[in-house]
């Protein structure tokens, strides 16, 4: 993959072991208020979802892509995601305050001047339980969203990569790596549930052995399993 620009670049090898991300569906337990936004729950890899209102925060059209910005290619300022984004940067502040005030993301503790606070994420994936909103037509829609976004972006991800290897961006060892495949078998829920953490195991295991490897690229990796009930007409 090749980045837009030199800060990228730059904070994507620094934060490669930390940051290898993408929005993930994960269950949880139990269920939280929701009418006050939840204290910040402690950095480490998930940030579970358990109120509408955090959801609600998040599943927003800029302020998902900020999140990502922030967990694939490092801390940045309002700024400099305003330019990446092609948006304001009164604009962006506001959206990065949002997902602040519900833990997502956090004042990078190494700030570079006084002038401009530079934001990181505090989690690599956002997990929550769909069941968990089905009752509720705003966290129904949030949830919906969140979902769309991710096979929205798993299609451009793939688009994007097929248009580089035509024009000769690519090796062959990458083309012949990249890819989908699919697999129609029988799975009880419990079963679905337990390979999915296995291949969650796997992605974590595989992505520690390629840290630092000088041919490693940043991979999006989706992954979907819904009953199969035949092909749409």
């Amino acid at each position: 993959m090749r980045w837009p620009n030199a800060r990228q670049e730059e904070n994507a090898r620094a934060y490669r072991k930390d940051f290898f991300a993408k929005i993930s569906l994960q269950p949880y337990a139990d269920r939280m208020n929701q009418n006050p936004p939840p204290d910040p729950p402690e950095r480490n890899d998930i940030i579970t979802v358990r109120d509408i209102a955090s959801l609600k925060a998040v599943a927003h059209p800029l302020r998902v892509r900020l999140l990502g910005a922030l967990r694939i290619n490092g801390p940045a300022t309002a700024s400099q995601l305003a330019r990446e984004f092609g948006e304001s940067s009164g604009s962006t502040s506001y959206h990065l305050r949002q997902l602040a005030r519900y833990g997502f993301i956090e004042e990078d503790p190494e700030q570079p001047n006084a002038r401009e606070r530079r934001w990181r994420a505090r989690h690599r994936y956002t997990s929550w339980r769909d069941s968990d909103f089905i009752e509720d037509p705003e966290g129904r829609e949030a949830a919906k969203f969140m979902r769309e976004r991710q096979r929205e972006l798993a299609a451009a991800t793939a688009r994007r990569f097929e248009a580089a290897a035509e024009a000769g961006a690519w090796s062959r060892e990458w083309i012949d790596a990249a890819g989908m495949n699919d697999f129609v078998v029988r799975l009880t829920p419990a079963d679905l549930t337990t390979l999915i953490d296995r291949i969650k195991e796997l992605v974590e295991e595989y992505a520690a052995r390629s840290a630092d490897a000088p041919d490693a690229e940043q991979v999006y990796l989706f992954l979907s399993a819904h009953p199969f009930q035949g092909h749409p007409e």
